[in-house]
């Protein structure tokens, strides 16, 4: 008996130990070495000359980026804030100390896609605090508009919304489902008289529809997402106080006897997160950390598991999440998942080497070689 309580009190005091150990930056964010970390300096260091080298081709100014871009979608428009882009920026974090920096990791940039994976995290805490009972259930069950009364509608629930394999068919602020990066074969007509496909069988990227969740989840919290963001996360993990969260010069909506700007998950037409590089790694390190901050479970770790599992449309996406499943970063684990971003914005969470890793403005066809060499740098091989 003595031996067995013996036994526990090491085993609980070597676990406290360890604990006490996981280091979480304060306001200044602490730097070591990658020698003193075990790390490859001669591999980081391509990695970091690799990513320098491959600035995105994406123009420096994103409004004429984003009319090149999806010139061809019918009315297409820009109606959210925009700004021109920096250069090339990143982080490495080992251990959660910064081992590689390039770049102005303080400037504050757009951030383009990266905000959906912002966007599942706001709907991981309405279900953490109950405002979403299952993510099973249909959206319509919390929201009278009309957005969910039409029969196909009615079926999308939460997780087809956060899987963007709704097919829900619509309009929300003046922009259509169908003319968001629509098919290259057929015009208007076809595209807007399709067969509506059963919801949660088909994977499709789309804006509309990933706005049509921050609209759902604005009706849910009862208050802008950005300040449930603000005071559940960013605040907690010591983000800066830069960052800013934008919907569309048309998307207030009145809740409450209150006038709330309903956010855009992307910068598509515009808006969406605008962070700089440091705070996006703090986001990444709450991940990595199963949505631990110190000592405050933030986000449940439940949630963090739920939202980078496979889903059946596909296999490489998450709840705005993407994952390496399949293995499409050649040579890196499939356990590694990330969110991204038109022009090279990327958060990529490698938990099986302790690895955060961050770029701005980085040509997307390198990506796999830097986060491969960063992690053969953590092998040290």
């Amino acid at each position: 008996m003595r031996k067995t309580v013996l036994f526990l009190l090491i085993a609980l005091c070597t676990y406290t130990i360890h604990a006490q150990q996981i280091y979480f930056p304060d306001a200044e964010w602490q730097t070591k070495k990658p020698e003193e970390l075990k790390m490859n300096k001669v591999l980081l260091d391509s990695a970091v000359n690799v990513a320098l080298k491959s600035e995105n081709k994406v123009e420096r100014d994103l409004r004429i980026a984003n009319m090149k871009s999806y010139s061809r979608e019918p009315g297409y428009k820009i109606i959210g804030p925009m700004k021109e882009r920096g250069g090339p920026a990143g982080l490495v974090i080992k251990n959660g100390y910064i081992v590689a920096q390039w770049g102005d990791v303080n400037r504050v940039d757009m951030t383009f896609s990266v905000t959906k994976s912002y966007l599942s995290t706001v709907a991981g805490l309405a279900v953490d605090h109950g405002l979403i009972k299952n993510v099973n259930d249909k959206v319509g069950q919390y929201i009278w508009e009309e957005y969910f009364e039409e029969v196909h509608n009615s079926k999308v629930t939460w997780d087809h919304l956060l899987t963007q394999s709704s097919d829900w068919s619509g309009s929300l602020f003046g922009l259509h489902d169908w003319a968001d990066r629509p098919p290259r074969e057929g015009g208007i007509d076809e595209w807007k008289n399709r067969k509506l496909l059963e919801p949660g069988t088909n994977y499709e990227y789309n804006d509309v529809r990933v706005n049509l969740l921050a609209y759902s989840l604005l009706q849910v919290w009862r208050k802008p997402l950005p300040v449930v963001l603000k005071e559940k996360l960013m605040d907690p993990i010591g983000a800066s106080t830069t960052w800013r969260w934008f919907g569309y010069e048309n998307s207030y909506v009145t809740l409450d006897g209150l006038t709330m700007q309903s956010v855009s998950g992307g910068g598509h037409y515009g808006g969406g997160i605008f962070i700089n590089t440091l705070d996006h790694a703090r986001f990444g390190l709450l991940f990595l950390r199963n949505g631990k901050w110190k000592n405050q479970q933030l986000l449940s770790e439940k949630w963090v598991n739920t939202a980078i599992q496979p889903s059946v449309a596909n296999k490489n996406y998450g709840y705005l999440w993407w994952l390496n499943t399949e293995q499409n970063w050649k040579g890196i684990s499939s356990k590694v998942y990330y969110a991204a971003g038109y022009g090279g914005n990327y958060i990529v969470v490698d938990k099986e080497h302790d690895l955060v890793v961050v770029t701005r403005w980085m040509d997307d066809s390198k990506i796999a070689d830097v986060v491969r060499l960063i992690i053969q740098s953590a092998e040290n091989k």
